[in-house]
């Protein structure tokens, strides 16, 4: 073979490389977009019917909340959200046990704080009521109606404050 049908030959090889190379990016490309749009645990925040929350979120929501409706509910990665009749926001865990409680202006029901940080905030706060209540990792953080946030660790003890 000549040198220059040998480089055409070699060059033949490597465009031929080249555009498969091409080809193959092209197609996991397209997969992994097909496989994004068409799973449907991708996506967040998919509204349900109220019926879909666990049983637990249904009966938190019943035995804390009287006479309120839920309006809206969805799922997100395996946790739910629901909005009240008054605005309120709750988070669940799978399981239907609370994860946050946001009642905007209005106090969070005394029935779903612990019991010493309830005592706490209406010693040192009087005026003041509870309006979110989140879990954390470490315990509890709080925000109060005059604006104040308060973290307490799992035994109710404070443990933190901002303004």
């Amino acid at each position: 073979m000549s040198e220059k049908s040998n480089y055409q030959h070699n060059k033949k090889i490597t465009d031929m490389k080249a555009i498969t190379i091409i080809k193959q990016t092209k197609l996991f490309v397209v997969a992994i977009v097909c496989c994004m749009v068409s799973n449907p645990c991708l996506a967040d925040d998919k509204p349900i019917p109220v019926e879909q929350l666990p049983a637990a979120a249904k009966t938190f929501v019943q035995e804390n909340f009287k006479g309120k409706k839920i309006l809206y509910a969805e799922k997100d990665w395996g946790t739910y959200e629901c909005r009240l009749d008054d605005g309120t926001k709750i988070d669940f865990h799978k399981d239907g046990t609370w994860d946050k409680i946001d009642c905007n202006m209005s106090a969070v029901p005394d029935s779903t704080v612990p019991a010493p940080i309830m005592n706490y905030v209406k010693a040192n706060f009087p005026g003041a009521a509870i309006t979110k209540i989140d879990k954390e990792r470490y315990g509890y953080e709080i925000e109060l109606s005059n604006d104040m946030d308060l973290k307490f660790n799992r035994q109710g003890a404070l443990i933190g404050m901002d303004d």
